[in-house]
């Protein structure tokens, strides 16, 4: 009896060791194939590196296996990559201090040389970029900075896809965010966009100027046909003025209306005033004298007259005057004036 006891238990021990031998296989089979199973995600590649060693090919998106313990996979992201490049602070070709920022769009072509020929790829790339940024901002203008960002971007995206090429990656696009200018800049640049603005409306006034003086003269010639249309205009001009309520009212009265007025004796005696302009002489004109011939007998003898005085008598009296001249007309009413007195 004990002899069939320990008979049976043997033959049950080595079913159990079986059985529990073909649980660990399958339990170190299935930890085996877990390690070994890799899933590859739509917008990844996968490479296999086995002992150190790139395995050729690369491993589409999809379940794949890899040997455990001696193949290692290394999934590179193929979607494009938003990278914002720090503003780098340069000074322009003009001497203004600036500091600009950009982003850098890129994406990796291929998997094996943006693993293989460059440690880390992002980092490569934000360096690149803010490299080449310096680079653009000292080669570049403040107006081109400002106005002429296309052509800046594409020299920028040049500068940095031209390495990048080598490292398996490819620029798609690069765009210069914004760009920080001193606030004395920004006063100066106000100032002369204000100047700019105030040019431009001195120059629509004096155009507006200009026209309006041309219908003016048009009108003024229009008016000049009809001088009623000048007294009515002023009519109008009361009118407009009246009705704003204004205590006092400054009324133009033309000179030209007063030609109206005028009549012919006025105006001739208008001009005849003293200091005006003098109308036309009303005196008689003097007839001609005849010339008288007379006789060889009535000829005047030469030398001065019986009773002439020579002029070797003036001045007898030794003051030099003339005894027989005439008073002067100041004397004369000097002399009245006394006698009054």
């Amino acid at each position: 009896m004990p002899l069939l006891w320990r008979q049976k238990f043997r033959e049950a021990t080595v079913v159990d060791v079986i059985v529990g031998v073909i649980v660990a296989v399958a339990v170190v089979g299935a930890l085996l194939l877990m390690s070994a199973a890799r899933v590859v995600r739509q917008y990844e590649r996968g490479l296999i590196f086995r002992l150190g060693r790139l395995r050729p090919g690369i491993k589409e998106p999809g379940f794949t296996m890899i040997v455990p313990g001696v193949d290692r996979m290394q999934k590179v992201n193929l979607q494009v990559v938003t990278l914002p490049v720090p503003a780098q602070e340069g000074i322009t070709r003009d001497n203004v201090t600036v500091r600009v920022d950009a982003v850098v769009y890129f994406k990796v072509v291929h998997p094996a040389d943006a693993i293989i020929r460059v440690e880390d790829y992002r980092f490569a790339v934000s360096q690149m970029a803010q490299t080449s940024l310096r680079s653009i901002i000292g080669k570049s203008e403040l107006d081109d900075l400002l106005s002429n960002r296309e052509k800046l971007n594409q020299g920028l995206e040049l500068m940095i896809d031209s390495p990048a090429v080598e490292w398996g990656v490819t620029v798609d696009r690069v765009e210069i965010k914004d760009v920080s200018l001193p606030e004395t800049m920004k006063r100066s640049m106000a100032r002369q966009a204000e100047a700019q603005r105030d040019r431009r409306a001195r120059v629509i006034n004096a155009d507006a100027e200009l026209e309006a003086s041309k219908k003016l003269a048009q009108a003024a010639e229009q008016m000049s046909e009809t001088p009623s249309a000048l007294q009515l205009r002023l009519l109008q001009t009361v009118a407009s003025v009246a009705t704003e309520k204004n205590s006092t009212l400054v009324l133009p009265f033309p000179v030209e209306l007063l030609r109206f007025l005028e009549t012919p004796h006025d105006g001739a005696a208008a001009h005849d005033g003293d200091g005006g302009p003098k109308g036309p002489s009303r005196e008689t004109p003097r007839q001609p004298v005849p010339e008288v011939t007379l006789p060889p007998e009535a000829a005047v003898p030469e030398g001065p007259a019986p009773g002439a005085i020579s002029p070797d008598d003036v001045g007898a009296s030794g003051d030099g005057t003339d005894d027989f001249a005439a008073p002067a007309p100041e004397e004369e009413d000097l002399a009245r004036r006394r006698s009054r007195r």
